[in-house]
């Protein structure tokens, strides 16, 4: 006896597969504003603090998100040091640690320290120094005349000597002894008010 079974029943029904209405814009986006997020040590902190890194589906979407440092996406990012964090964050001893509030303190000040002084401490490596000027002996030759309405070039400062800088210094300012001004020094007015009214007293 033949089954009389629907031949529909025997094929595989087509798996569906899923497509962005958009062609995966809304996607990009709200990764990119994600993984952007990262560059903020507070966020991560407040991730920590709620348990997110307990979870292994947001662990993977963490490894998963690295595809941000390849060329064609790098590009897109305005504050890189999220990627920085991004892979700091691969690493489950620095997950547990940004949990307390101090470790959280200690990366937002080291980023603050980075943006203060990463680009002057480039700066001095990249841009080119000047040569040095050859030194030209001066010549014993009185120059030639000048015409009446030409004056001569003034000579140049001379640098300080040792003895002028010391002479510079605030600490030779001091007030001599019977010279009868009086100190300014805030220190010594509250000293002296209170001896004064030990006085009229």
């Amino acid at each position: 006896m033949a089954s009389t079974s629907n031949p529909d029943t025997h094929e595989s029904p087509q798996k569906s597969v899923y497509k962005d209405p958009d062609d995966g814009r809304q996607r990009f986006l709200l990764e990119l504003e994600f993984v952007q997020c990262l560059a903020n040590p507070t966020y991560i902190h407040y991730l920590a603090q709620n348990r997110y890194f307990e979870d292994e589906a947001f662990i993977g979407y963490l490894k998963y998100l690295q595809y941000w440092q390849r060329p064609e996406y790098i590009k897109f990012i305005m504050y890189p040091h999220c990627l920085f964090f991004l892979e700091l964050l691969q690493n489950p001893t620095f997950r547990n640690a940004m949990a307390h509030p101090a470790n959280k303190e200690v990366a937002h000040r080291q980023q603050f320290y980075f943006w203060k002084n990463y680009r002057n401490n480039r700066l001095k490596h990249i841009l080119p120094r000047p040569l040095p000027e050859p030194a030209t002996a001066p010549s014993s030759a009185p120059p030639a005349s000048l015409p009446s309405s030409v004056a001569p070039p003034a000579a140049p400062p001379l640098a300080p000597t040792p003895v002028t800088a010391a002479a510079l210094s605030p600490m030779q300012y001091a007030i001599p002894p019977g010279s009868g001004l009086a100190k300014t020094d805030p220190r010594n007015a509250s000293v002296d008010r209170r001896k004064r009214n030990r006085k009229d007293g």
